[in-house]
């Protein structure tokens, strides 16, 4: 029979993410750290919205785009929150997820041979992603020694004349690094230097505990070179609602919503009456969750630290990653025997690209007594190394 999958899929590799999952799933007491989302429930006043508008019988199709209801206050939020300034008819789409606007970015700016620079450590869907329309994710690991921000000088040597674009995530998934304003108008310079897009996954905007955020597009000259990614996960505990948006130039909007009318028709309609209510009420939600993040960072961090796995201090999101390297393992050998010894779930580093070797992600999205609980665990399993 002849190969029924194509050979471009049959070459992607599942998400290293997914197998500890499914390990942790299938054993007792285990204490996890691997899930990326938050521990709060969505806020009340955006489910009741969300169950009015089906009393409402708001069950049909939305605007391709999303409701102009929604992108409104999308575009109030942006220009309050980030002082961005986007066309709520012509600059912004409503999608499924964060995860979506990523697909479309790249789906409408990346050709065949073209070239996307993506920092690592990074999240585990980028380069698949770009490899999947036929693109090249040029890797250009962070730097370590310096709580994982940019190397400047590689990330120049990296860029070539087949170089379209460069995919920052700031702050950080999976180290929760956050790069500072100064630092980002280096990356800045590069991108009209070479005459290439950024596209700025925002989706932990605001998570970001010690400085303010800066939006890539809000610097000089980087609006129009900008494709904005973000949604309602993170910051507003709506991980399983799937909304999220994209806003950047016309001219790309336009492009990507010509994808999006034919391989999703649009976002849930419930669930952006729920982000509606949201963007509205729910803003000082975020404040309580942020300082509840910021407590236990803080906590976990320094608990890392004192039983021998070094962890710089993430200034954003809800993820520590501390170095495994004193052990001698491999960080999936390392996030195996923890899992089946301790009960403890982590996420091997190397699975977010070779420059996370010998780091795991930990998120500390969980009660402080879990925290607690699993740091023993820790300490358990690693003094068996020393």
């Amino acid at each position: 029979m002849r190969n029924r999958v194509a050979d471009h899929v049959q070459k992607l590799q599942p998400s290293g993410i997914r197998r500890f999952f499914d390990l942790a799933a299938n054993m007792e007491g285990v204490i996890s750290l691997g899930v990326g989302e938050p521990d709060f429930v969505t806020s009340w006043g955006v489910r009741e919205a969300c169950i009015a508008s089906l009393h409402n019988g708001h069950t049909s199709y939305t605007a391709n785009a999303g409701l102009m209801e929604l992108r409104q206050e999308i575009s109030r939020y942006l220009a309050q929150e980030f002082e961005v300034e986007y066309s709520a008819a012509n600059d912004i789409i409503v999608t499924v997820g964060a995860s979506q606007a990523l697909d479309l970015s790249i789906r409408a700016i990346v050709d065949p041979g073209d070239e996307v620079i993506v920092i690592e450590p990074s999240f585990v869907s980028y380069a698949p992603l770009i490899e999947l329309v036929g693109g090249r994710a040029v890797r250009v690991g962070a730097d370590a020694e310096r709580g994982f921000s940019i190397n400047f000088d590689d990330l120049e040597a990296a860029i070539t004349e087949r170089t379209k674009a460069i995919l920052l995530c700031f702050p950080n998934n999976p180290t929760g690094t956050m790069l500072t304003r100064d630092e980002l108008i280096q990356v800045s310079r590069l991108v009209e230097k070479h005459d290439l897009l950024v596209l700025s996954d925002e989706i932990y905007a605001e998570l970001s505990f010690d400085e303010k955020f800066t939006s890539f597009p809000t610097l000089p000259n980087m609006k129009d070179r900008t494709i904005l990614i973000s949604g309602f996960s993170k910051g507003f505990a709506m991980t399983g609602w799937r909304l999220g948006f994209v806003a950047g130039p016309t001219d790309i909007i336009e492009a990507m919503l010509k994808i999006h009318q034919y391989a999703m028709m649009c976002a849930s309609t419930m669930a952006q009456y729920g982000a509606i209510e949201a963007l509205k009420n729910g803003r000082q939600d975020i404040e309580a969750m942020k300082k509840s993040y910021r407590r236990r960072r803080n906590y976990f961090v320094a608990s890392l630290n004192e039983i021998g796995l070094p962890c710089h201090n993430p200034g954003g999101a809800f993820y520590a990653f501390p170095s495994i390297k004193p052990t001698g393992l491999s960080s999936q050998e390392f996030a195996e025997r923890l899992l089946l010894e301790e009960k403890v779930a982590v996420v091997p580093g190397d699975v977010f690209g070779e420059s996370g070797e010998g780091y795991v992600r930990c998120s500390y999205a969980s009660s402080l007594e879990q925290l607690q609980e699993a740091i023993k665990r820790m300490e358990r399993f690693v003094k068996q190394f020393r």
